[in-house]
């Protein structure tokens, strides 16, 4: 599946393909399955509640779903969010940059799902 430079930026699908045997319906299985975990709305929901222990276990799960994936932007911003809340330090810029780069991962899923 060929994606422009913009979408490989973040989903880096010849990458995920080569973990899984280029099983490309396997590859969307997943996706589908990662649309409906709400992963994102959960970290939002701990942070909210103010447990920095919870807020970490789901930084830490995001990051392993999205490199498994090959979600590279989620990836990234995950990786940096789990760091800041390890150093106890003000996560909030990180956390709307990750909030706009899942919004626009999932977009890009949903696209590739329908092909």
């Amino acid at each position: 599946m060929q994606l422009s430079n913009e979408q490989a930026e973040y989903i880096n699908v010849d990458d995920a393909l080569s973990r899984i045997g280029g099983n490309m319906s396997l590859y969307k299985k997943l996706l589908g399955r990662f649309l409906e975990g709400n992963h994102f709305e959960e970290l939002e929901k701990v942070l909210a509640g103010g447990s920095v222990d919870d807020a970490l276990r789901q930084a830490h799960s995001l990051k392993g779903v999205s490199a498994n994936l090959s979600l590279v932007k989620i990836n990234s911003y995950s990786v940096q969010l789990e760091q800041l809340l390890k150093d106890n330090a003000d996560y909030s810029s990180c956390l709307e940059e990750l909030k706009e780069v899942f919004r626009i991962t999932t977009e890009m899923i949903s696209g590739i799902l329908a092909v």
